[in-house]
């Protein structure tokens, strides 16, 4: 069975539309499917649209009783999924459910997870840029082989989050980590079509939350099992730097007679000495916490 996850906030006028066009391209591919929409604590009464649904096609409703974000709405879809193979979309209508077939070929073939890659983007200049920034950062420092990792649309297995749990918004690196523990993944091009109705979630708010996001990434799917690697070098780096800059404040004040009070920069190197030497031992704890979590599994 597939199941397709419909996250949606504030959409009411774009799901009947979405999901007539879903059914139509799902029935003509002759595979058993569910439609499972997690309502996010939406405002503009959804539910009105869902009843104007024929009775005899199998769609779960599951709402928020306020806004949890779109990674608890796709964790609640998935707890809610009878399907072992998932296929995610957005419900603006910019996904299009004619590619939906392409995805499941493409599962057939033997992939775990396919991705989407949306051609001629039809996103602000504000989206595209945070995009590709990100698409940048995360070839150059995670050899991330995706071209655009922030598409919402995709396919996968069930069995993918087995090994890669979903928390918080690190679903949009779900097709990363999925590479990261072996899985076979592809990406393919997709339909992206303008907004029709209401207006975009993405702002100023999630363009810093995305930025943190990526950092995350980089850190979990690099460091992970050896955060000293992470910690270690910038420790060194602060415990050095703090080192030098207290020796030669002491090479002033026993050969040239500078007296310290003046110098501010003697609190500084202590500092950064004390800081180094605090980032050094979060990388050790964080060792001890790896090693201990491998030895008791």
């Amino acid at each position: 069975m597939i199941t397709v996850i419909i996250p949606f906030y504030n959409e009411a006028e774009s799901l009947l539309v979405l999901i007539n066009r879903l059914i139509k391209t799902a029935d003509k591919m002759g595979e058993p499917y569910e439609i499972v929409m997690v309502d996010d604590g939406s405002t503009d009464n959804p539910q009105e649209q869902i009843r104007q649904l024929p009775s005899n096609i199998y769609i779960k409703f599951v709402c928020h009783q306020r806004r949890m974000g779109k990674g608890k709405a796709l964790q609640t879809g998935i707890g809610n999924a009878a399907g072992e193979i998932i296929a995610l979309m957005d419900a603006d209508l910019q996904d299009d459910p004619a590619d939906l077939p392409k995805f499941f070929r493409k599962i057939s073939d033997g992939y775990d997870l396919v991705n989407g890659i949306r051609t001629k983007r039809q996103d602000s200049w504000l989206i595209k840029i945070y995009s590709r920034t990100a698409k940048k950062f995360l070839q150059l420092f995670l050899h991330s082989p995706f071209t655009d990792i922030n598409c919402g649309y995709k396919m996968f297995r069930k069995k993918v989050l087995d090994k890669v749990p979903l928390y918080g918004n690190n679903f949009r690196f779900l097709p990363l980590a999925a590479y990261y523990q072996g899985f076979k993944v592809t990406e393919i091009p997709i339909v992206n079509h303008p907004r029709i109705y209401g207006r975009s979630k993405f702002g100023p708010g999630k363009l810093a939350g995305g930025v943190f996001d990526t950092f995350t990434a980089y850190f979990i799917y690099k460091f992970a099992e050896q955060p000293l690697h992470f910690f270690g070098p910038v420790g060194s780096i602060l415990f050095i730097a703090g080192f030098l800059l207290t020796g030669y404040l002491a090479i002033e004040r026993l050969f040239f007679g500078v007296m310290l009070y003046r110098r501010p920069a003697l609190l500084l190197g202590i500092l950064l000495i004390i800081v180094g030497l605090q980032v050094i031992m979060t990388g050790v704890i964080g060792e001890l916490i790896v090693y201990l979590n491998k030895r008791d599994k």
